[in-house]
């Protein structure tokens, strides 16, 4: 035990003054740039040279190679990337405790490598926090850069959920529910369409808008496929899922095991739309990192951490109240869309019938927090309390009906009741509470190796498809069904 706390007090030591340097670093550049300064940056036709390649030598296996730690990593996720194990990595570095979450970024370490062949580009695009909707975007006024643009976008209007949305408020839409960096879909959307800074607007291309022929037709619609595929990309590759990508020729790119998930997310993503040179391109320093540096800066003078070194999760209780049974009706599945992260389990009360039916139960407070946001059956709660769900822990409920649900601004205790479980609110086909967390706007997958969603406990185990799955508490096991059969009952003891 006592070599133990001393590895744990050197890994602080070292945080610390990794902090420190950090500090130091170039000043933080403004969230975007004045609009004299915009100029269209439509890319232009790439050489026959920009097709990506490694440049790391051959590894003999095992060998030991210098890594520093990004946001997010974890020795799990290492192993994965690197093809070793995460005790070899303990070898490898003393000084890290076994019983480590994340590690802290820039923290050097030393990594076996077991090399393989046709590594991808080393290049990364931008930093995790240019991708997440969090702190990077504090200082960041979407609606002020929309009008400083002199393209045809910032005049987009669409309706969705039955409202009418200008154009920030579509991105913000998007932004908010897929936790997705506006400035990230912007400079996609300028690097595919020259929409930010063309005035002139092709109606007949914009039924798919991004390039995607299917049936999402039409530019919001277009935005809401693009935003699920890129989550999908990201948290593939931050859960190890991911480590390869298959290219429409059949060609076989593995992933460069220093690469970032947002780099990964970008790749995967224009390895569907392009091939040879054009995606070479495209994840080279002269695509999309251009456009999104012409138009927000460098994201890499920014602060570029999401997820701190030695992350925690609070302390949760389940969202019902003690001395009720609710039903486990839903396994770890996308907190939001269709795709990955798989961050969300569902909770059902007991109902006299099946399907949407009002119920006088509520959803409660999984812990103290502020009202950061409510919408279309959404309730955001921002356990940091200072009232902004891009920074710290947050809880995304889902389905919660909006008679007699808590206001934006309203202080609750764990316990608190937040609102009925109910149909509102995206696709249900009963009445349910979706659950879901994120941190500083990066959502955590609920059954983490590292950072599973433990409520009284309760620990989900992922299922072969989304919506199965187990919660566990030590020798009790609940499985998840839509039917809210027996095997599904859980009893909240708060």
């Amino acid at each position: 035990m006592k070599n133990r706390n001393n590895k744990s007090l050197l890994l602080t030591i070292y945080t610390i003054i990794v902090i420190i340097i950090t500090g130091c670093g170039p000043k933080r550049e403004s969230g975007y740039i004045l609009p004299e300064t915009l100029t269209a940056v439509t890319s232009p036709t790439p050489e026959a040279t920009s097709t990506p390649a490694s440049k790391r030598p051959v590894y003999e296996p095992g060998t030991l190679v210098d890594y520093i730690a990004q946001s997010g990593d974890s020795l799990d996720l290492l192993s994965v990337r690197f093809g070793c194990s995460p005790q070899e990595i303990l070898w490898a570095n003393p000084q890290i405790p076994e019983d480590v979450t994340t590690l802290p970024p820039g923290f050097p370490m030393k990594m076996p490598i077991y090399y393989k062949e046709f590594w991808g580009t080393e290049y990364q695009i931008i930093p995790d926090a240019a991708f997440v909707y969090g702190p990077d975007l504090l200082d960041f006024d979407l609606k002020a850069f929309l009008q400083s643009t002199p393209g045809w976008f910032k005049s987009y209007r669409a309706i969705i959920n039955e409202k009418h949305l200008d154009a920030a408020g579509v991105i913000t839409y998007y932004a908010e529910n897929f936790s997705l960096n506006p400035k990230m879909l912007l400079a996609l959307i300028e690097y595919q369409t020259g929409a930010l800074t063309n005035p002139v607007r092709n109606t007949e291309q914009e039924g798919f808008f991004l390039g995607f022929k299917n049936n999402h037709r039409g530019v919001h619609l277009q935005i809401s496929y693009v935003a699920d595929l890129l989550n999908d990309g990201f948290y593939r590759y931050f859960n190890g899922e991911l480590t390869s990508i298959e290219h429409s020729n059949g060609t076989i790119e593995n992933i460069d095991p220093w690469q970032n998930s947002a780099t990964v997310a970008l790749q995967n993503y224009f390895s569907i739309l392009y091939d040879g040179d054009k995606y070479g391109h495209a994840i080279g320093p002269e695509g999309y990192a251009k456009t999104f540096k012409s138009l927000f800066g460098d994201p890499w003078r920014r602060n570029t951490t999401v997820l701190p070194g030695s992350l925690i999760q609070p302390v949760l209780i389940l969202p019902f109240n003690a001395g009720t049974v609710w039903a486990y009706t839903g396994g770890p599945h996308s907190g939001w869309g269709k795709l990955k992260p798989w961050s969300a389990i569902d909770f059902a009360p007991p109902t006299d019938s099946q399907g949407c039916v009002r119920t006088e139960q509520f959803a409660v407070a999984v812990a103290d927090g502020v009202v950061a946001r409510t919408d279309s059956g959404t309730v955001i709660l921002d356990l940091d309390g200072d009232g902004d769900e891009r920074t710290g822990w947050v809880i995304f409920y889902l389905h919660l009906a909006e008679e007699g649900r808590v206001k934006v601004g309203q202080e609750v205790k764990q316990g608190d009741p937040l609102g009925r479980p109910s149909c509102e609110g995206g696709t249900a086909t009963g009445t349910h509470a979706h659950i879901a967390r994120k941190n500083n706007g990066q959502w955590i997958p609920a059954a983490s190796s590292i950072l599973p969603f433990v409520m009284n406990g309760w620990i989900p185990v992922e299922g072969e498809q989304a919506y199965q799955g187990l919660l566990v508490k030590g020798s009790q096991v609940v499985r998840a069904s839509t039917l809210s059969d027996v095997k599904s009952m859980i009893p909240a003891q708060n």
